[in-house]
């Protein structure tokens, strides 16, 4: 089943209106307003979902990077004790 879809209204100024009119226009790329505004958050999604990831790389490179002498052996119940909310 997929939801149905949503209204809503914005107030943009004309400079912005007349680049929205010529995306949506003959010349330009997009069918519809809705489909041009989708198209930009979906991509603004997919950006944040890649810094996300990018983050976790980052944090994960830094910690198997640690040396060895710093890690300590814990059991899996020490480590689910230690991680309950």
């Amino acid at each position: 089943m997929t939801a149905r879809p949503k209204t809503m209204t914005i107030e943009i100024d004309e400079e912005l209106h007349a680049f929205l009119t010529f995306m949506v226009s003959d010349a330009g790329p997009y069918q519809s307003v809705g489909a041009y505004v989708e198209e930009l958050i979906r991509r603004d999604m997919a950006s944040q979902e890649v810094a996300a990831f990018t983050g976790l790389q980052v944090e994960l490179v830094a910690e198997f990077s640690a040396p060895e002498s710093t890690y300590h052996p814990s059991s899996a119940a020490e480590v689910i004790a230690r991680n309950r909310i």
